[in-house]
């Protein structure tokens, strides 16, 4: 009998994105009852020290407390481990030493969805922190498959930053302009060539969505949720059946 696989989530960067990413995996699971849908064991810390002031070298180390809070997943029994905070996942190599159960890599899960589901594009924007940014590791991963990155300039970048913490500090709260900014910064970086717009920090999808720009928008969140669906045997069953029946 095939074990299903039980999903941690190592969360609290924001909190509204971990709850969006729950959202995500309860959504897209092909359940009909409860006991149909995947165990997930959420941490949901929001006291990890700020990522992206600690890759630009000016902040706390956040790697111990984010080994601590995934060892707590891991014994609380979690298979894998997935991150809904685009900027943590440059600590990635360092937690995944601590752990003998594996992390997803938000990296390789977009570049991959691009490779797959839109070969043709070669130039790709990325809006994210200043710390995914700087950090560069996303940017390595779409070379790999041969994409070029557009990054926003400095005054668009300090735009795209405003608005991701005016997002996490306004939860449930009307917050149009932080979507407006978000939205002037992502056609700029389609008027310069962009095929197609990265959400890179887990907040902007929040706001920016597929309907707000003419170019296919990947958004993190929904592809770690529907990865992370697929890592559970018992849902690839389940996914093939459905897709079987509709035939």
């Amino acid at each position: 009998m095939r074990k299903e696989k039980v999903i941690g989530v190592l969360g609290g960067m924001g909190p509204e994105a971990t709850l969006t990413l729950f959202k995500n995996i309860i959504r897209n699971t092909p359940a009909s009852t409860d006991q149909e849908h995947i165990r997930i064991i959420i941490d949901n810390n929001p006291k990890i020290p700020d990522r992206t002031a600690a890759i630009i070298g000016d902040g706390e180390d956040p790697v111990p407390m984010l080994t601590q809070s995934a060892c707590t997943l891991e014994n609380a029994g979690a298979d894998f481990i997935v991150i809904p905070c685009i900027s943590a996942h440059y600590f990635l190599e360092a937690l995944r030493r601590e752990l003998k159960i594996p992390i997803l890599s938000v990296f390789d899960e977009v570049a991959g969805r691009v490779k797959n589901e839109h070969p043709e594009i070669k130039t790709l924007g990325l809006m994210a922190t200043s710390g995914t940014i700087q950090g560069g590791l996303f940017q390595k991963r779409l070379e790999k498959e041969d994409i070029r990155t557009l990054v926003p300039g400095q005054h668009d970048q300090q735009q795209v930053m405003s608005a991701i913490y005016q997002i996490k500090s306004s939860v449930g709260k009307h917050r149009n302009e932080c979507r407006e900014k978000l939205l002037r910064v992502a056609n700029g970086l389609i008027e310069k060539g962009a095929q197609g717009i990265i959400a890179g920090c887990t907040e902007i999808p929040l706001e920016l969505t597929q309907q707000d720009i003419t170019v296919p928008l990947f958004d993190p969140l929904m592809i770690l949720a529907q990865t992370a669906i697929a890592e559970d045997p018992l849902m690839i069953l389940a996914q093939t059946a459905i897709a079987e029946s509709r035939r």
